[in-house]
C-alpha cells in the first residue's frame, strides 16, 4: 500500500491560488480513476478536479471555503502500490495548511438530569423559562439585591418574564420550595445558533458586492413608469407568437436601453478605476441578473443593438436556464457592459441596486401594480411599475443621469418608440 497525492492543478493563467468549493469524495470515501472528488473555485470559474489514481481518500488540504495555493498539496489517496510519496518535496505543503485527516471523536456521557423536588403544597406554580447552561440570567437590580442578601445564585432560578426574567415572584418561589428549579410549563426559549460557513459561489458574490460599494459611490434615481399601452402590446405580440418564445417585459426594456445607450454612449462603459480609463463600448452587452439555486449569476446577451425582440427573448431564456443548471460558459457570464436586475412579481415598489462592477450604470425593474392616475379629466386605472437605477456618481452626473431614466420612461410609455430607428 502507498499514498499518492494530488497537487492543485494549474487553474487559469494568472491565478496563484483556488478555493475548495465542494469535497464530492469525503476522507474514507473510495474513488476509481477519472473520479471527480472535488470542485475548486476561482475569481473566473469552477473547475471539476478528477483523480488520477484509484483508492481511498485519506487526507484533504482543508475543508470547503478554505483557500489552496497552485501546485500545493490537495488530496491524497490510499492506492495499491508505492504511490507517489517520495515524488513530492516536503516544502511543496504551505505552513499555513491545516491538513484534515480521519480522527475518532470521544463522545463523553451526557450527567443526568437533576430529579426535581416538589414545592410545598402552599407554593404556587409559576409558568418559568428555565435557561441554557452559561446564559446569563435577566433580573431588576432589586432582585439581584435579595439574591445577593439571601446567598442565592441567580443562575439556579428560571425566569417567567419577558425573555426569561427573573422577578420577584419566581424568586418567592424559589425559596418557598427550597432553593429548587420549577418545572418547565411553557415552550422554552430556542437559544441554538447555527454556523452556516460562507463558501463557493456565495462567498464571491459577497466579495464582488463589498467591493462595488467599497470603490463605487451609487447614486440612484426612481422613476414610475406607466406601462399600459406596453403591457397591451406585449399581450397582442404574445397572443400571435405562434412557436417564438415569450415576451416578458424586459426584452422590450432592453430595446429601449439600446435606444437610449445610443444617445448617451457614456453610460455603456466599465471603469478601470486603477488605471483612470473609461471604456466605451458601441455595443450593447447587457447583464441580467439571474437568481440560481447557489445565488446570483450574471449571464449576458450580448450585442443587444444587433438583436430583435424575439430574438432577445430567446436568448434571455436560454441564458437563464444555463445559469441555473450550471451549465454557463465562462463567456457567457462576463464582459456586460451594463445589467438589468429583476425580481419580478417578488419585487418592492422601489430598490436601490449595486452597480456589477466595473460598469456604470444598472437598471433595476420593480414590480408592475394597478393604479389610479389622472389622465386631465378623471382618475383611470394604469398599469405602473418603478425603474430604480444606480450609477456611477464618479463618472456620471446626476443631469446625465436624469436624462437616461427619462428617456427610457419615454420609450416604455410609448412603446412603439422602440421600434423607430433613427
Amino acid at each position: 500500500m502507498g499514498i499518492y497525492t494530488i497537487l492543485m492543478p494549474d487553474v487559469g493563467e494568472g491565478i496563484a491560488e483556488a478555493e475548495l468549493a465542494e469535497i464530492l469524495i469525503p476522507i474514507g470515501g473510495v474513488l476509481r480513476e477519472d473520479d471527480v472528488f472535488a470542485a475548486v473555485m476561482t475569481d473566473k470559474a469552477t473547475v471539476e478536479i478528477p483523480s488520477a489514481v484509484s483508492g481511498k481518500v485519506v487526507w484533504y488540504a482543508g475543508t470547503e471555503g478554505d483557500t489552496i495555493a497552485i501546485g500545493a498539496p490537495l488530496v491524497k489517496i490510499e492506492v495499491d502500490g508505492p504511490g507517489n510519496e517520495g515524488e513530492i518535496a516536503a516544502d511543496d505543503i504551505p505552513e499555513s495548511s491545516e491538513p484534515v485527516e480521519e480522527a475518532e471523536i470521544a463522545l463523553e456521557p451526557s450527567p443526568a438530569p437533576p430529579v426535581p423536588v416538589a414545592p410545598p403544597p402552599s407554593a404556587k406554580p409559576v409558568a418559568a423559562t428555565l435557561r441554557a447552561e452559561g446564559e446569563k440570567p435577566l433580573a431588576s437590580p432589586a432582585v439581584r439585591r435579595r439574591a445577593l442578601d439571601a446567598g442565592v445564585d441567580l443562575r439556579r432560578v428560571a425566569g417567567s418574564g419577558p425573555a426569561g426574567r427573573i422577578t420577584h415572584q419566581d424568586f418567592d418561589h424559589f425559596i418557598a420550595s427550597g432553593g429548587t428549579v420549577p418545572a418547565q410549563t411553557g415552550p422554552a426559549p430556542d437559544t441554538s445558533v447555527k454556523e452556516v460557513k460562507i463558501i463557493g459561489l456565495r462567498r464571491k458574490i459577497a466579495e464582488r458586492m463589498a467591493e462595488a460599494k467599497r470603490h463605487i459611490p451609487h447614486i440612484t434615481i426612481v422613476e414610475e413608469v406607466d406601462v399600459s399601452s406596453l403591457e397591451q402590446l406585449r399581450g397582442s405580440l404574445n397572443a400571435e407568437r405562434g412557436d417564438k418564445p415569450k415576451l416578458t417585459i424586459l426584452p422590450f426594456l432592453m430595446r429601449a436601453m439600446v435606444t437610449a445607450l445610443r444617445e448617451q454612449p457614456s453610460l455603456n462603459a466599465r471603469y478601470d478605476d486603477e488605471a483612470g480609463i473609461v471604456h466605451e463600448y458601441g455595443a450593447a452587452h447587457i447583464g441580467i441578473a439571474t437568481q440560481t439555486p447557489g445565488g446570483l449569476m450574471v449571464p449576458v446577451v450580448r450585442h443587444c443593438e444587433a438583436r430583435t425582440i424575439w430574438d432577445m427573448a430567446g436568448e434571455l431564456s436560454r441564458l437563464a436556464q444555463a445559469a441555473r443548471e450550471g451549465t454557463a460558459t465562462r463567456e457567457e457570464l462576463t464582459g456586460s457592459t451594463i445589467s438589468i436586475t429583476s425580481l419580478g412579481k417578488l419585487g418592492a415598489i422601489a430598490t436601490t441596486p449595486i452597480i456589477n462592477r466595473p460598469e456604470l450604470a444598472i437598471v433595476g425593474v420593480n414590480k408592475m401594480q394597478t393604479r389610479p392616475l389622472w389622465n386631465g379629466s378623471e382618475f383611470v386605472p394604469r398599469q405602473v411599475m418603478n425603474l430604480s437605477s444606480s450609477f456611477d456618481h464618479r463618472i456620471i452626473d446626476g443631469w446625465d443621469a436624469a436624462v437616461f431614466v427619462q428617456r427610457l420612461k419615454t420609450l416604455l410609455e410609448t412603446p412603439a418608440m422602440i421600434f423607430v430607428e433613427g
